[in-house]
């Protein structure tokens, strides 16, 4: 119920905001809002994400908040752990797959991507996440909690691995009907812009 709460505060805080970009900080994100609207929105309607969100949401229709917290520390398990048949089960489906076409087209701007559904639960993704649930991160709550059309770009920060600065972006994916049916969140790299 917590959790149910949580979302709920964030997501009409986020309606408070004016729709269309809200960003963690000013200016200096509006480079990667616009490269998102330009570049990344106008695959997000493409059937193998629409219909791989729908039929996961139907999947998942019925999860309870302990069936969440199970899978997600399932994945996490499976990420530090020599099992990986759920994290394998998703980075090998149809989604996953076009998710690393995208990736590799896009000339280094991307550095990951990952499609959820409506409860915040990885559909597809392009490089393993740290864990499987969403729900409980900004990325999802001011995305898909704040509706049809809601873009969130989230702090530059440098990426230790790489040495170089990027940030995520996250926009609600919506059904043929403008029905909001989960996000994605991309990872761009500012110096590749």
């Amino acid at each position: 119920m917590k959790r149910v709460v949580t979302a709920l505060l964030f997501a009409s805080a986020a309606f408070a905001a004016p729709m269309g970009v809200s960003m963690a900080e000013d200016a200096k994100l509006a480079p990667i809002a616009d490269y998102m609207k330009s570049d990344v929105k106008p695959w997000l309607n493409d059937p193998t994400i629409i219909e791989a969100i729908k039929a996961q949401d139907a999947a998942n229709a019925k999860l309870s908040e302990a069936d969440i917290d199970a899978l997600d520390k399932k994945w996490r398990a499976e990420v530090d752990g020599s099992d990986h048949s759920m994290i394998d089960g998703v980075l090998g489906n149809a989604l996953s797959k076009f998710l690393q076409a995208k990736k590799e087209a896009s000339g280094g701007k991307i550095t990951e991507i990952f499609v959820m559904d409506a409860k915040g639960l990885n559909v597809g993704q392009s490089d393993v996440t740290s864990d499987y649930w969403q729900g409980d991160e900004a990325k999802f709550q001011k995305s898909f909690g704040a509706g049809k059309d809601a873009v969130f770009v989230d702090e530059i920060e440098k990426d230790e691995s790489t040495q170089t600065l990027q940030s995520q972006a996250s926009v609600t994916i919506s059904d043929e009907t403008g029905t909001p049916i989960g996000a994605v969140t991309v990872g761009v790299n500012v110096d590749a812009l």
